[in-house]
């Protein structure tokens, strides 16, 4: 699960790597499923909307209650390279735990090449220490913050594990996540940032690969981190799965899978679906926290 030894890094290889719209013939029906779901959800479920969490561009979030008291709290980050999707097209994660007693929600952020994913990182940051002032306003428990994140929503789960809280305001808890789920996560940018499809959008320069490479910090003490994957996926992002949990270890990493029958978005499916591996290892992380 490595690139051809000869050519590490071959921009045709990278391509046909990340490229999960072209590896995706479905992708179109898939993304127009998730939309009229979550369309449905905003219609039906009890919701608020676009509430801010920042002043900045796209800095909203979406909150789904709960009818119970002092709920944990998920938070879903959504994926699409950093460059593209919304918070508005995965609504439909909602339901599978506001039913089960979770308060949902769901962060937008600004895109690339509009931002960097730097700046895309620190949105997040603002977005969770919001979250957790405010959890308690919505029947939330701030004390029990839980992060599943898709693709780019992975890597910045996997960013936010590694957070220095006090750095950012020191009214917030040093450990205010601890716990999350990355789905299909990308945390070894190196090979992202040569990859041609992408570079005109995501702006990513080498000096910035250090900084926003997960799968290169220190595993960050008292976290925990589950890695899944769909096992259709390609080999770079069956390897990426596994680079977190070479990097951090088994103890930060105790679960690094793969999801049977699964492709880079219908895994998210999985996610929703109870009796599912995944939708069990989320609630695994709820129940916990």
């Amino acid at each position: 699960m490595t690139p051809p030894s000869a050519e590490p890094y071959d921009p045709a290889w990278l391509d046909v790597q990340y490229n999960n719209r072209a590896r995706i013939p479905e992708h179109p029906q898939i993304f127009e499923r998730w939309a009229a779901d979550s369309a449905r959800v905003r219609q039906q479920a009890s919701r608020r909307l676009d509430v801010r969490y920042g002043d900045g561009p796209n800095e909203t979030l979406d909150i789904f209650p709960t009818t119970a008291h002092q709920a944990p709290v998920l938070v879903f980050i959504h994926g699409g390279w950093w460059r593209a999707l919304d918070k508005s097209d995965f609504s439909f994660v909602a339901p599978a735990f506001t039913r089960g007693g979770a308060l949902v929600m769901v962060p937008n952020y600004a895109l690339c090449p509009a931002v960097s994913i730097e700046q895309i990182s620190l949105q997040m940051v603002k977005a969770l220490a919001w979250v957790w002032r405010h959890a308690a306003l919505y029947g939330g428990d701030p004390d029990r913050i839980v992060l599943v994140g898709h693709s780019a929503g992975g890597h910045l789960a996997a960013m936010l594990l590694s957070c220095v809280w006090k750095a950012w305001a020191s009214d917030l808890p040093a450990d205010l996540v601890r716990t999350a789920l990355a789905i299909s996560g990308v945390f070894d940018l190196e090979p992202v940032q040569q990859t041609p499809f992408l570079q005109a959008d995501l702006r990513l320069g080498k000096e910035a690969v250090p900084r926003l490479s997960p799968a290169w910090f220190p595993a960050p003490q008292a976290r925990r981190l589950l890695a899944c994957a769909g096992a259709l996926e390609s080999e770079e992002f069956l390897r990426q799965n596994l680079a977190i949990r070479e990097a951090w270890g088994a103890q930060v990493v105790p679960v690094c899978e793969t999801v049977p029958g699964r492709n880079h978005l219908d895994v998210v499916d999985a996610l929703v679906t109870p009796g599912q591996r995944l939708h069990a290892l989320a609630w695994e992380l709820v129940d916990k926290a």
